[in-house]
């Protein structure tokens, strides 16, 4: 389809054209880590499709299907519906306090609805990313750069922010903060405020480290720095982790022969440990082919919002990619003894339904911007 058929606004409606404009290499690209993702499964549990393998894979099919189907929608309603969509998620996970909130492990991160068990700070990964891209959409440069109005874009990203680091969920609490930072740099945030954060961070950090988290968390990094100092309890995980990796070789013990896994040395070998489970049976090999597609998918993402006639698409696609990135970022790093153990899973490759829908539906939004990247969105911060 050329861009001249394009441009004419009754063919870009049209399903079949729709259809041809989702980009069916990042598509593939999602479906072999997720197929990936099925195989390991299937592994650590013995050779047995149950009890993680095949819900993993309906789920996957699902979710597929739903990100399809928002690939569909127009750009102007995930427009629209930015601001509701965040205000939706930011009540829910207020609403976490409550006692609707079902708490686990010592946090409380869930709404139990009593068919079904949410967990907001999933949903507000994706209104963050869609709030910041609606308020940017109408600002201009200078209001984007260095102003008294970026208050609003901060305040976007800190109230879901205190809200989730308050459950406990310090994973998601920076998953937010980060994806909201990395779209506000994108967006053309002056260095001028960029550089006093950075030195404030810097000299904040040690001391809410030692005073501000909780003991399990303040655990975590101490854990982090000096993990051999408790190799039988606190420093178990990041231990057992890089023995798997590290015996992966250049090749691999091969598939379904990872000591570390198989004998459940590992903990979490199917959600936040998978990376390393993979790394043992595969090597290094197998490790760096993973990572190549994740970050084929990254950068097909990007030359999608780079695509985008409007700042919002741009914005909205390039914050959804971010997140993802962030995913692979922190789980890597975690894994390999470079970042605390933060609870954070490698999409798409770990077992779990929440963040496998919440990042299928960023990939929907991806999509939806890549097939309808000539749309013209209205400027201002109001409603349409």
């Amino acid at each position: 389809m050329t861009a001249s058929a394009l441009s004419r606004p009754g063919e870009r409606e049209r399903v079949s054209t729709k259809i041809g404009q989702i980009d069916w290499r990042l598509t593939a690209l999602l479906c072999v880590v997720s197929g990936t993702g099925a195989l390991m499964l299937y592994s650590v549990a013995g050779g047995s499709w149950s009890p993680w393998a095949a819900k993993h894979l309906i789920r996957f099919g699902m979710c597929l299907a739903l990100m399809l189907a928002l690939s569909m929608i127009n750009i102007r309603y995930w427009f629209a519906l930015a601001y509701p969509i965040y205000g939706m998620a930011l009540f829910m996970l207020a609403l976490v306090e409550t006692p609707l909130g079902y708490t686990a492990l010592g946090a409380t991160r869930w709404l139990d609805l009593g068919f079904i068990r949410l967990q907001p700070s999933e949903i507000m990964k994706i209104g963050v990313v869609l709030a910041l891209a609606r308020w940017y959409h109408g600002a201009s440069a200078k209001e984007a750069s260095f102003h008294w109005k970026l208050i609003f874009p901060v305040g976007i990203i800190g109230l879901p922010f205190l809200l989730v680091a308050h459950q406990p969920d310090l994973g998601s609490a920076m998953l937010i903060g980060m994806t909201g930072a990395a779209i506000m740099f994108v967006a053309g945030l002056s260095w001028r405020i960029i550089l006093p954060l950075i030195v404030a961070a810097a000299v904040l950090v040690p001391p809410y480290v030692m005073f501000g988290m909780h003991d399990y968390q303040r655990h975590r990094v101490l854990t982090f720095l000096n993990p051999e100092a408790d190799m039988s309890d606190k420093g178990y995980q990041i231990v057992q982790s890089k023995i798997a990796m590290g015996s992966g070789g250049p090749l691999g013990r091969g598939f379904g022969l990872g000591s570390q896994s198989q004998l459940e040395f590992l903990p979490e070998r199917q959600t936040d440990f998978i990376f390393a489970a993979f790394a043992e049976e595969f090597g290094f090999v197998g490790t760096f082919t993973l990572l190549a597609c994740y970050a084929a998918i990254i950068l097909i993402s990007l030359r999608i919002a780079s695509l985008s006639h409007s700042h919002f698409g741009r914005l909205a696609a390039s914050g959804v990619t971010a997140t993802f990135a962030l995913y692979v970022l922190i789980n890597g790093a975690m894994v390999m003894g470079l970042a605390p153990v933060v609870g954070v899973p490698m999409p798409l490759l770990s077992y779990g339904g929440t963040v496998m829908l919440t990042v299928m539906i960023g990939f929907g939004l991806v999509m939806a911007t890549r097939v309808h990247r000539y749309a013209e969105l209205p400027k201002g911060h109001g409603l349409i």
